[in-house]
């Protein structure tokens, strides 16, 4: 019976050992090296007039319209990145988007949200895509989502969770596209408190690309969000689309 106990051990060490290198598992040599690059757009160096590029993901839910009111009743542009989901359970919305084309450009943020990274693995308790078929798949379903709605066809991606592998950004950029990062976070995925939120992107600075969430009404950081906007109007800020001006980011996301 020791024998066999010793077996049994030295069997359970050794699946052990091969679990870690199994795909999809969290640890060992298949993990693969996450990238959530940056972005900055090209400043205008004056500190009285300071540049910035708001952009907002619309995830899945619905739209926050104190977010949405502020951006067109003060008529400032904004770059939104959408999903096909929330394309689909947004029609009125996407027609606001469709009326103000001088202020939105929507810009691919996949088709079901999910991260663009081609190893299985969870990211933020979220599936990544998995595979260089399943990145290719949340690309284009989220381009064929946005064109079926009206819109021209994007030229910049952003995947669920920011983040991607290093082969996927190759992957993305061979597709066309060049891959949106940014330099401030400003709700922490809408999940901020108002306060906090509203002192984040207050303190954005020239050249600044700024993330938040215009898909959580329920959410506090969207009230914060909306006071900032107003708070850097005031203070005299540019707001430009990304299409408006040249931007760069880092790991080969742009360049």
């Amino acid at each position: 019976m020791r024998f066999l106990s010793f077996s049994a051990f030295f069997a359970l060490v050794a699946f052990a050992a091969s679990a870690e290198n199994l795909p999809g598992q969290l640890n060992g040599p298949q993990r693969p090296k996450l990238i959530e690059p940056h972005l900055r757009v090209e400043g205008t160096g004056n500190a009285a007039r300071p540049r910035v590029a708001l952009t907002f993901d619309a995830c899945m839910g619905e739209a926050d319209e104190r977010i949405l009111s502020v951006l067109v009743r003060e008529r400032i542009p904004a770059t939104i990145f959408v999903t096909a989901r929330w394309i689909k359970k947004n029609p009125q919305t996407v027609t606001i988007f469709l009326q103000n084309p001088d202020l939105f450009e929507l810009e691919n943020h996949g088709q079901n949200h999910v991260p663009a990274v081609d190893v299985a693995i969870s990211i933020y308790g979220i599936a990544a895509a998995g595979s260089p078929e399943g990145v290719r798949q949340e690309v284009a379903g989220g381009a064929e989502a946005i064109l079926a709605a009206g819109f021209a066809q994007p030229h910049w991606f952003r995947g669920s969770t920011a983040k991607y592998d290093l082969s996927a950004i190759r992957q993305i950029r061979a597709m066309g596209y060049r891959i949106a990062g940014y330099s401030l976070n400003g709700d922490g995925g809408s999940l901020l408190d108002a306060g906090t939120a509203q002192r984040r992107i207050a303190a954005a600075r020239d050249g600044d690309v700024i993330l938040a969430h215009i898909n959580q009404p329920t959410h506090a950081a969207g009230e914060g969000v909306s006071h900032a906007l107003l708070a850097l109007k005031g203070r005299g800020f540019e707001f430009v689309r990304l299409s408006d001006v040249s931007g760069t980011g880092d790991a080969g996301t742009t360049q």
